[in-house]
């Protein structure tokens, strides 16, 4: 049975490698769990929860000195001497950018792991800890927008006036992308977003914003990360960003590219032209910045009042949930390393995800790891035959089209002629209602055809009236029938409106960025 070790992070950082839950399922796998005294107690996980959950509280000499050490920042030159001899370190060591530390972890006779280097295949989805750690850190720079932006988000008409909502565009739609789109939405921001993946465009109109195309053909990502963009792209890119600098009031950029520096997205000249009291989140500072002026872990005003804000540790100011989630990705990881649920680690380099996280394996460099293609780019072969293509419906020709409508009236009058009565009035009733029926929903659009039938069905369930008159009649077969048909035509009456109700609220929801904004 090995031992792991929780230890604490350094002043700049609130999280924690593991909680109290995570400490459990640690010990359901089988090993021994050591947290340093206080690991937890800025993100609100008191040492007593984890004594509960069955770890050990130590000192920090006996948790560096434990077999595993799960960390989330990298470790110091320092704190690698405090690595026993064999030990496994787990955190996010940013291999691609720090090749230094990989060359220190590597005068060791030690195993690291960076949990950055996950592979974005579906397997190890529940061990991305960048996904998990980029939602919290995309809300977040919206909430961080928000309190230095100081006005409202959404638009308010009162009696003391008319407030405009604020605009906001995020520049990335990956998964901070997205969370800053949905968080700016939900505050009732009129939201727009760009991203080189048209396929994203869903994503971000689902969520309430609006996806700004840049038409310039883009390669394709074969890894699930950001690809470098084209020069054509960046220069259309760049029109794009200058055009929305001078309309909007916040922009979050999240642009980055795995082992590269972050993008260059807003110049200085587009900072100029922005209002003053504008906000600027710069997601990518801690690799560069996407923002022209931005520094890393400060605040900035520019000379025209534009606040600039470079915050590194996003996901740290949220750190009970962040810690919860970046625990929950480590524990699973360690779930993948233990099979046999004996408190014993082992890697197989046969495994594509445990390959690609070693970055060093008994003291020998194994990054960067074969390349993890996650989609596959259509092979350059010649096209499958095409299918039969159905002969073409020929629309219905005039004298066609007048034969049908003259047999029907025909049809019409003899049953007005030879029918008894009062069947000849149901049946004019009937037609009339066919015709102006089609005319009408025919003028309807498409996308309100299910909303519209789900009320005509409701309207049509008027037949309970009938069906209840007949209830007092004295034949019970009647009697049974009546009641079926009370059933049915009050599930026709509440479904219809049920449907319609819902299909409505989509609608409200999906347009509640745009409608009254305009």
């Amino acid at each position: 049975m090995l031992q792991i070790g929780i230890v604490q992070e350094g002043p700049d950082e609130a999280r924690v490698a593991a909680t109290p839950a995570t400490v459990r399922t640690l010990l359901e796998l089988g090993y021994a769990v050591a947290v340093e005294a206080g690991a937890g107690s800025r993100a609100s996980y008191p040492d007593e929860a984890y004594r509960e959950a069955g770890a050990q509280i130590v000192t920090a000499d006996d948790a560096w000195a434990s077999a595993i050490v799960l960390k989330i920042a990298a470790p110091t030159d320092a704190e690698i001497t405090r690595l026993s001899d064999g030990a496994t370190i787990v955190g996010l060591l940013s291999p691609a950018l720090r090749p230094d530390l990989v060359e220190g972890l590597a005068q060791r006779r030690i195993t690291a792991i960076s949990l950055d280097a996950v592979p974005r295949i579906s397997r190890a989805q529940s061990m991305d800890v960048l996904s998990s750690m980029a939602n919290i850190a995309g809300y977040r720079a919206v909430v961080e927008a928000a309190h230095e932006f100081g006005r409202f988000f959404t638009g308010q008409v009162t009696a003391a006036g008319k407030v405009p909502p604020a605009k906001v565009l995020v520049a990335g739609a990956g998964v901070a992308g997205l969370a800053a789109i949905g968080a700016a939405s939900s505050l009732g921001a009129i939201v727009r977003a760009t991203d080189p993946r048209p396929e994203v465009a869903d994503q971000v109109s689902s969520i309430g914003g609006t996806y700004l195309a840049v038409d310039v053909e883009v390669e394709k990502s074969t890894d699930g990360y950001a690809k470098a963009t084209s020069a054509d792209y960046d220069r259309r890119a760049a029109e794009i960003y200058t055009e929305q600098a001078a309309e909007v009031d916040i922009i979050v950029t999240t642009a980055l590219i795995p082992g590269r520096a972050a993008p260059r997205l807003i110049t200085a000249s587009d900072v100029a032209l922005m209002k003053p009291g504008s906000v600027i989140v710069d997601m990518a500072a801690a690799q560069g910045g996407n923002v022209e002026g931005s520094v890393a872990g400060e605040r900035v005003v520019t000379d025209n009042g534009v606040v600039i804000l470079g915050y590194t540790d996003l996901a740290s100011r949220l750190a009970t949930q962040a810690s919860q989630l970046y625990g929950t990705n480590v524990a699973n990881l360690i779930a993948l390393l233990t099979p046999g649920k004996d408190g014993l680690l082992t890697i197989d380099f046969d495994d594509v995800v445990q390959r690609a996280v070693t970055v060093v394996r008994d003291g020998e460099i194994t990054w960067p790891p074969p390349p993890v293609q996650v989609a596959v780019a259509p092979a350059a072969s010649t096209p499958p035959p095409a299918p039969a293509i159905a002969a073409e419906k020929k629309p219905m020709g005039v004298g066609r089209k007048a034969g049908l409508i003259a047999a029907g009236v025909v049809a019409l009058f003899l049953v007005n002629l030879f029918a008894p009565a009062p069947l000849p009035q149901h049946f004019t009733v009937l037609m009339l209602s066919v015709v102006i029926g089609f005319y009408v929903i025919g003028k309807v659009h498409h996308a309100l055809h299910t909303p519209l039938m789900s009320v005509t069905n409701a309207i049509s369930g008027v037949i309970v009236v009938g069906a209840m008159l007949q209830i007092t009649d004295a034949n019970p077969l009647v009697q049974a029938l009546a009641a079926i048909a009370v059933l049915v035509a009050s599930i026709n009456i509440f479904g219809g409106f049920a449907v319609t109700r819902r299909m409505l609220a989509m609608f409200t929801l999906g347009n509640s960025a745009k409608g009254g904004r305009k």
